[in-house]
C-alpha cells in the first residue's frame, strides 16, 4: 500500500459530472430555496432550544448568550465554507464529500465516519429529549406511561446507584419487570419515534418536505409566543451577575451551546434533491442560521430573565420556567413545541445519514447495497432503514449526556476540515467565476488575511493579557492537575500562531480561516474524556476502511 494512495482525491469536475455512479439522477428533485431552508431551521431548533439550553444557562447565566455569538460567528464562517463547496459540488454527501476533493480519501472516510456522530447519534439525544416533552403532553391529558418505559436503562441505573439524583430512575428500576433477572427498562416514546421518522424518511424526499415545512411554522409561531409571554415576568436582577462562573462557566456550555447549532450543515445532503442546488443550498443554509441566531439569543435573555439560572439545569427548561411562575396554560403549549420541534430534527436528521453513505458507497468506501434507490420511493432505501438502526439500537443502553458530548465533538471535528478545505481549494478560472456570477451562484468574497489576521492574533493576546493579566500563566501552566484542561488551548495557541505565519506567506482567505480558528477554539471546551471516545471512534472507522474502503474505493490505483 503506497502512503500517498490515502492522499487520493476525486475531481471536482468529476464529482459533479458524475455525482458517483450516476445514480442522482434518480432522486427527486423538488427542493427550492424556501424548502432548504426551512429545513435548516427544522434541523437546528429543537434539542438545542427545548432541552440543551438549559444545561447551557446552568453552566454560564446570562453570559451564555456570548458563547451563542460565538458559536453563530463560528457557525457563520462555516456556512459560507459549506456553501463555497455547495456551489463547486452541488452533490450529496456533505463535508464528506468537500473532503474528498480537497484533503483526500483518507480525510473524507474520517469525516465521513465522525457525520455519523453528528446525524445517527445526535438523532439519539432528541429522541430522548423528545419523549421527556411527549411524556409530559401525556400528562396533561391524564395518560401515564409506566416510568420503566419513559427512561433509558443507563439512567435508571445510574439513579439508584446515586450518580444521578432522579425520583423517576428509582421509581423505574424498582418497579420494572424482569425476565431472567434482567430488568427491563427502556424508553419507549423514544423508539416509537424513530421507527415513524424513519418509515416517513424511507417513502420519499416530497412527502418529508410538506411535513417540514408545516412543523417549522408551528414551532416558530409558539416560541414567538413564549418569548411574548416570558417578556412580561422579566426580573432584570436576575441578569445579575451577568457571568456567575466567570468566562469558564460560560465556556463550559460550549457542548450544549453548540449542539443547539447544529443542523444547519444538513441542507448541503440534499443537494440531489435540490431545483437549483448551486444558488439554493447556500441560501437555504445562510437563511436559516440567521433566523436561528436571532431566537437563541433573545430566548437565552429571556429565560435567564425569568428565573435564577441555577434552577435552569433541567431536561425541559422552558416548561419548568413557566411552571415556576405559575403560568400553566403554557406548559401545554410549550409541550406542544418540543415535540413538534424535535420531531422536525429527526426528520432531517434521518434524511442526511442515508444520503452520507449512499454517496460514500458511490464511491466504493461503503457495501454497494447503501447506494441503492428505492425504485418507487426514490430514497435511499437500505442506507435509510440502517440508519433506523444505528439510532434505534443505542436507545435501549445509553445516556443523552454522553451523546451530546460525542455529537458536539464530531461535527465540530468536521467543520474544521470543511473551513480547512476551502482553504486548500484551487483558485476558478476567470470563465469558472464569470459563470458563477451570472448564474446567481454562491462565491466567499476573497479577503487577503495577510496582514489582518496576524494582526488580530497579536491584538487579541495583548488585549486578553489587560483583561485577564493571569490567563496566560493559567493556560501555560503545565503541573499535573492543570495539564489535561491546559493542553487544548495551548494547541489552539501555537495553530494560531503557525496559521498567523502561514497567512502572511501564502495571503489566506481571511472568512474560511476565521472560521477554521473559531471552530478549533470551540473544540478546546471539550473535556479529555470527550477526546478519548472520540479517539475509539475514529480507531473503529479507520480499521473497517483499511479491511474495506481502501480494497474498494474507485480510486484505487489497482483498478484504474
Amino acid at each position: 500500500m503506497a502512503f500517498s494512495s490515502l492522499f487520493r482525491k476525486k475531481s471536482t469536475k468529476v464529482a459533479v459530472q458524475q455525482g458517483g455512479d450516476g445514480e442522482h439522477l434518480e432522486l427527486n428533485k423538488v427542493l427550492t430555496v424556501k424548502d432548504l431552508t426551512f429545513f435548516g431551521i427544522a434541523a437546528i431548533i429543537g434539542g438545542g432550544t427545548f432541552s440543551a439550553i438549559g444545561n447551557a444557562c446552568f453552566s454560564g447565566g446570562p453570559g451564555v448568550v456570548i458563547l451563542y455569538i460565538i458559536c453563530a460567528i463560528a457557525c457563520g464562517f462555516t456556512a459560507m465554507c459549506y456553501a463555497e463547496f455547495a456551489s463547486r459540488v452541488p452533490i450529496s454527501g456533505s463535508a464528506y464529500t468537500y473532503a474528498y476533493v480537497s484533503f483526500g480519501e483518507i480525510f473524507a472516510w474520517i469525516i465521513g465516519w465522525a457525520l455519523i456522530m453528528e446525524y445517527s447519534i445526535g438523532n439519539i439525544y432528541i429522541a430522548f429529549s423528545w419523549s421527556g416533552y411527549f411524556t409530559n403532553l401525556l400528562e396533561t391529558f391524564s395518560i401515564h406511561l409506566p416510568d420503566w418505559l419513559t427512561i433509558n436503562y443507563q439512567s435508571a441505573r445510574d439513579s439508584v446507584e446515586g450518580i444521578v439524583a432522579s425520583k423517576e430512575g428509582i421509581a423505574a428500576w424498582q418497579n420494572a419487570p424482569m425476565i431472567g433477572g434482567l430488568r427491563i427498562i427502556f424508553d419507549l416514546p423514544a423508539v416509537l419515534i424513530n421507527l415513524l421518522i424513519t418509515y416517513l424518511v424511507y417513502r420519499g424526499t416530497k412527502e418529508s418536505k410538506n411535513i417540514s415545512n408545516i412543523m417549522v411554522t408551528i414551532k416558530l409561531v409558539i416560541i414567538a409566543l413564549v418569548i411574548i409571554v416570558g417578556f412580561f415576568y422579566i426580573d432584570i436582577e436576575n441578569w445579575t451577575p451577568f457571568m456567575p462562573n466567570g468566562f469558564k462557566g460560560v465556556m463550559g456550555g460550549v457542548s450544549a451551546v453548540f449542539f443547539a447549532y447544529i443542523g444547519f450543515d444538513a441542507v448541503s445532503t440534499l443537494a440531489e434533491e435540490s431545483k437549483n442546488p448551486q444558488r439554493d443550498l447556500p441560501r437555504g443554509m445562510i437563511y436559516s442560521l440567521i433566523v436561528c441566531t436571532v431566537v437563541y439569543i433573545v430566548l437565552a435573555l429571556v429565560i435567564t430573565g425569568m428565573v435564577s439560572y441555577t434552577l435552569l439545569g433541567v431536561s425541559d427548561p422552558l416548561a419548568e420556567i413557566f411552571a415556576l411562575k405559575g403560568v400553566k396554560w403554557m406548559l401545554f403549549i410549550v409541550s406542544i413545541a418540543a415535540v413538534v420541534a424535535m420531531t422536525s430534527v429527526l426528520l432531517v436528521f434521518q434524511m442526511g445519514q442515508p444520503r452520507i453513505w449512499m454517496t460514500m458507497s458511490r464511491d466504493g468506501l461503503m457495501p454497494k447495497k447503501f447506494s441503492q434507490i428505492h425504485p418507487k420511493y426514490k430514497t435511499p432505501g437500505f442506507a435509510t432503514i440502517v440508519t433506523g438502526l444505528v439510532v434505534g439500537i443505542p436507545i435501549f443502553f445509553t445516556d443523552e449526556n454522553f451523546v451530546l458530548d460525542f455529537t458536539s465533538i464530531g461535527t465540530l471535528f468536521a467543520f474544521v476540515l470543511v473551513c480547512g478545505g476551502v482553504l486548500m481549494l484551487s483558485p476558478q478560472s476567470e470563465a469558472e467565476l464569470a459563470e458563477r456570477q451570472t448564474k446567481g451562484k454562491f462565491k466567499i468574497p476573497y479577503i487577503n488575511s495577510k496582514l489582518i489576521f496576524p494582526a488580530m492574533v497579536i491584538g487579541s493576546s495583548v488585549l486578553i493579557q489587560y483583561l485577564f493579566p493571569t490567563f496566560f500563566s493559567d493556560t501555560f501552566d503545565f503541573s499535573e492537575e492543570k495539564l489535561a484542561t491546559n493542553s487544548t488551548m495551548v494547541i489552539f495557541f501555537i495553530l494560531c500562531v503557525v496559521m498567523a505565519v502561514i497567512s502572511f506567506l501564502k495571503n489566506l482567505s481571511l472568512i474560511p480561516l476565521l472560521g477554521l480558528i473559531s471552530c478549533c477554539y470551540l473544540l478546546t471546551g471539550m473535556a479529555v474524556s470527550n477526546w478519548k471516545w472520540f479517539g475509539v471512534w475514529l480507531l473503529i472507522g479507520l480499521v473497517f476502511y483499511f479491511c474495506y474502503g481502501y480494497k474498494n474505493s474507485k480510486l484505487n490505483l489497482k483498478k484504474v
